[in-house]
């Protein structure tokens, strides 16, 4: 079963999102003869187990919470990580830049934590498959723990431990690379591909970028070439102080997208009949 998507009461190995007064958020898993030590007290696991989503309960300390089930937008930044995630501003624009939908055939390069992987496997659902390159075999154990932790079972992916410049899979909808070099693999990318399908790359500067689109271009087999830059800025709403948050999630990445197009030199003509 999916974790992500559970419903009815909280239950036994379910993670919880817990909310304080001042709306900090403390990541758990439910578990029997388990209790948490967060800011704010001690909380058993038993007064939480069989309750409904948006209940309150209180801490040792009379500390009151509000207990829920992590949306992805909660859930990606409190994951156990060693490296840096993709923060839930872009996987919503990989969503619809990467034109995700489900039954798509993923390719993804640079793991990490797993946090997009989660995403993908949720998006591409049963009938889709997710491949993921990891060349750090301690990042592919800790995004293993967290899809089994906070997906579940998930037999539409594939992780492989190795270098994404021996991919060896075709007729992928989506090539997803979260790696410091993704120039140095577009040939590889490029047969990887089925026509019309989606590279898209996750870089942190832009001279990083500035080399991609180049490579891009050179290569003459990627069409649609287009970088994006998100920023989000949240808002402080409490009572007649309306202002915005003097903190913002500002630069985190720049995303390039392209599209695999023909080869220059070998076109495919189609000829009305006459």
């Amino acid at each position: 079963m999916n974790k992500m998507l559970a419903r009815g009461p909280l239950q036994e190995s379910e993670s919880v999102i817990l909310v304080d007064r001042k709306e900090r958020k403390y990541l758990r898993r439910l578990a029997l003869r388990k209790t948490f030590s967060i800011r704010g007290g001690k909380i058993p696991s038993e007064t939480i187990i069989g309750l409904d989503e948006g209940c309150s309960i209180r801490s040792s300390l009379n500390e009151t919470f509000i207990v829920l089930r992590p949306t992805l937008e909660q859930l990606i930044p409190l994951l156990p990580r060693q490296a840096q995630v993709i923060y839930p501003k872009d996987i919503g624009l990989i969503y619809v830049l990467g034109n995700i939908f489900p039954g798509a055939k993923i390719i993804e390069a640079g793991v990490g934590p797993g946090a997009l992987t989660l995403s993908l496997l949720r998006a591409v659902g049963k009938a889709g498959q997710v491949i993921s390159y990891e060349i750090r075999e301690d990042f592919a154990r800790l995004a293993k723990e967290n899809i089994a932790e906070f997906y579940g079972p998930a037999e539409q992916w594939t992780l492989k431990v190795a270098d994404v410049i021996d991919l060896e899979e075709i007729d992928a909808d989506q090539i997803i690379l979260d790696l410091p070099e993704p120039w140095r693999v577009l040939e590889k990318a490029w047969s990887s591909l089925r026509p019309g399908g989606v590279l898209l790359s996750f870089l942190p500067t832009v001279l990083q970028v500035k080399s991609l689109v180049d490579s891009l271009r050179n290569h003459g087999g990627f069409g649609c070439i287009e970088t994006i830059e998100s920023l989000v800025r949240p808002w402080h709403i409490q009572g007649m102080s309306v202002r915005p948050e003097h903190r913002m999630v500002a630069h985190t990445g720049f995303l390039t997208v392209a599209r695999r197009v023909q080869l220059p030199g070998n076109p495919t003509i189609h000829e009305s009949e006459s």
